[in-house]
Formats: structure tokens, sequence, C-alpha cells
């Protein structure tokens, strides 16, 4: 890795991993393997990287072509099972162990581990419109271009809004910590 880290313009990190971004927007990764540290596996594929998300343990790159490129642990860094929709993404948002991107067409796709938001399928009807995405530790919520919210993930992180979805209209701005929304 010496002499790699030159010319670097961001820096990220996972919990025990780092990812810098160069100004030819190559990509060096350093730290545990199992959290990202070793990104040989996607190596041609991290060029042109504008942006760098992270979990715990694992990152997504962001392309300006809106195509996403993932490495790390199962909490993320494994987009198999949707890597044919990941184009067209515009942001890409986290929990500790999955991700949600949000498309140019307002829907949004997401993996990861399960329990932590990276499955959407109950909510998948209604992440449509979206315009920004939040996360507690391991939940998401989805506020749409119709100031209503989506909530999915873990019930006790706020994945669950069912006991208030009623006054969850005319919304403009979500805020959360680890464990919850408001």
């Amino acid at each position: 890795m010496e002499g790699q880290l030159t010319g670097v313009e961001q820096i990220y990190s996972s919990g025990y991993a780092f990812a810098a971004v160069k100004s030819d927007g190559t990509v060096v990764t350093w730290g545990s393997s199992s959290s990202g540290g070793d990104s040989s596996a996607v190596e041609g594929q991290l060029t042109g990287v504008e942006q760098i998300y992270s979990t715990s343990g694992a990152f997504a790159a962001l392309k300006p072509d809106g195509t996403v490129v993932t490495w790390g642990d199962n909490g993320g860094g494994n987009s198999s099972a949707v890597a044919g929709q990941l184009t067209g993404v515009e942001q890409i948002y986290s929990t500790r162990n999955a991700f949600a991107a949000v498309k140019s067409d307002g829907t949004v796709v997401t993996w990861g581990a399960s329990m932590a938001g990276g499955d959407s399928s109950a909510v998948a009807g209604q992440l449509t419109g979206v315009e920004q995405i939040y996360s507690t530790g391991t939940a998401f919520a989805a506020l749409k271009s119709d100031g209503t919210v989506v909530t999915w993930g873990a019930s006790d992180f706020g994945g669950n809004s069912s006991a208030v979805e009623g006054q969850l209209a005319g919304v403009e701005q979500i805020y959360s910590n680890g464990y919850a929304f408001a």
C-alpha cells in the first residue's frame, strides 16, 4: 500500500477498515479484510468512483453513471441479489448492516442484513416517490415527495411505524438517533 495513498480526496470508514477515493476516481482500501479492508475482488470496478458509503463492515461505491460497487461483509458487502437493480442510483443510505439506494425514479433498492433494513419486501410497493431516507442502527425511514413516511427494518429501532401511521402525513423532515425516528 505504500505509495498508493497519494492524490487522496476523501477517506471513508467502516467499523474496522478504510477506503480512500483518489483524484483519479480509483479506490485504495486497508484494514480488516472482513470489514471492507480488502477490495481486491472488485478492484477492476473501482474506477470513476464519486462517493463511498459504509455500514459497520462493508462499503458501497457510487459511480457517476449511477451504478454501485459493493464489498465487505454480508452486512451490505454482497449486493449480488440486487445487482441488476443498482442502476440510476442517486444516493445511498446505511444502517449498521444494510444499505438503501434511492434511484433517479424515486424507487428504493435495499440489500444487506434483512433485520437491519436490508429486506424491504414488506413495504416495496410503497417505496416510490422517495426523496430522502433516514436511518437508525437497524431501521430505515423513507420520506416521500407527498410528505408521507414508510419505515422498515427492526421494529424496536423504528422499523414499525404502524402505531402512528395516520399521523405521518405532511412530514417535511425526519430526525433519528440510534433507536428511533421523530
